[in-house]
């Protein structure tokens, strides 16, 4: 990739959570409900949150800001098989970009508060999407290899 291809992201805000490291973190944010977390928009973005309030849940892209580098083939942690690094969730990702639905439970000015947090406290917010059941929901979505291994 040339410098003319190269993409910069700066954050919207910044999440917090009660997780200071990543061994203490929910697999995925629907296994931690219970993980309250709250955003700071930076105030230069707060008007974007306009009409927000009105969805149960959003999407949460942002940056694996502690994570060093990127394998393209990772063993998975809890099904032990070697996948490729796009046919699984981990956040040693080219890109490290972490993306995670949230429950949304109220927006106070420029913060939000949520619950499902699977993320480090501290780690910088990219951008933020309104999930819709009429959009985002497809009930003949296959789940791929996880299907094969036992739960």
């Amino acid at each position: 990739m040339n410098k003319e291809n190269k993409i910069v992201f700066s954050p919207v805000g910044v999440i917090h959570t009660p997780f200071d490291g990543k061994e203490k973190i929910p697999r995925q944010g629907c296994f931690g409900e219970n993980n309250d977390g709250w955003i700071e928009i930076f105030p230069e973005f707060a008007e974007g949150l306009n009409g927000l309030e009105s969805f149960s849940h959003i999407y949460l892209l942002f940056h694996f800001h502690q994570s060093q580098g990127y394998l393209l083939t990772q063993i998975t942690p809890r099904h032990h098989q070697i996948k490729g690094v796009f046919a699984i969730r981990s956040p040693r990702r080219p890109n490290g970009i972490g993306m995670t639905i949230v429950k949304l439970k109220k927006i106070d000015s420029n913060k939000i508060y949520f619950s499902g947090a699977d993320m480090i406290d501290g780690t910088p917010l990219l951008d933020i999407k309104p999930y819709t059941t009429e959009i985002d929901n497809y009930p003949d979505a296959d789940n791929g290899w996880l299907k094969t291994v036992a739960k």
